[in-house]
């Protein structure tokens, strides 16, 4: 390749960043927990791709809770997010619920819903959104993306670089961690964690998350148990004091005793 080969090539790339440097300049969207933050470096990086994967299906649940109090941070300033789900997922976990929408910030007029027949399609409506401008944060649901390949090293590039040039916080959210590599800054492993009623040792309080962070571009790793307030903030909640419930054998044995 000559000289000019290469100039052209250096023009191409220069067009290519441009975008990234003309839109709103990259924000940290803190925790608010002094741990976390300081092993982000401020906090979670907009303008870039995260993903949140539950340790297992049934705790989806709880990726999804966690997925969404960070895209409420995310789309602040008064812009919009957007969840895109295969209708798979739709079916076996159902559509976001008002209430619990605003529970976790986010209210539920500023949310749009996309409903896709496959994972490339919902990668697709990520992108889109992300590349609109006009959207704070983007989430993106795609079960088996490992099986079907939907989910590569080259379609989370697109992402991330979709997320840079608008500046808005990418989501991605599975159902399972991921196998395959990713452009991913962050991967984030979220399961459920007992909650603790404030007004006595039982009954349902605050929802608590069993947060692990295991891949991170600038290092640091680490593991915590968050619970969301009520007033929608992320605090560092101790361990349960004891188990929400007795193990099944002692239970059988102290009948057996009584007996």
């Amino acid at each position: 390749m000559g000289e000019r080969g290469i100039e052209a090539l250096r023009t191409i790339v220069r067009a290519w960043e441009a975008p990234a440097a003309l839109a709103g300049e990259t924000r940290l969207i803190p925790f608010g927990v002094a741990a976390i933050d300081g092993t982000l470096g401020g906090g979670l990086a907009s303008g870039t791709l995260h993903e949140i994967a539950a340790p297992n299906e049934p705790a989806l649940g709880a990726a999804t809770g966690f997925a969404l109090a960070l895209a409420a941070r995310g789309a602040r300033a008064g812009k919009s997010a957007l969840w895109a789900t295969e209708d798979m997922g739709q079916l076996e976990n159902g559509a976001p619920y008002g209430p619990g929408l605003d529970a976790f910030g986010l209210a539920p007029e500023r949310l749009v819903t996309v409903v896709a027949a496959k994972g490339r399609e919902v990668l697709w409506a990520m992108e889109e959104a992300l590349r609109s401008g006009g959207i704070g944060a983007v989430i993106g649901e795609v079960r088996g993306g490992d099986r079907g390949g939907a989910i590569d090293l080259v379609a989370t590039r697109r992402l991330s670089l979709a997320a840079a040039g608008s500046g808005a916080l990418a989501l991605l959210l599975r159902p399972r961690p991921p196998l395959q590599a990713s452009a991913a800054a962050t991967r984030w492993i979220v399961g459920s964690a007992p909650s603790e009623n404030p007004g006595g040792p039982r009954g349902p309080g605050p929802p608590r998350f069993a947060v692990e962070l295991v891949r991170n571009r600038r290092g640091p790793l680490g593991t915590w148990m968050l619970e969301f307030s009520r007033d929608q903030r992320f605090l560092l909640a101790a361990a349960h004091p004891e188990p929400v419930a007795r193990p099944a054998r002692d239970r059988s044995a102290r009948t057996a005793g009584a007996a």
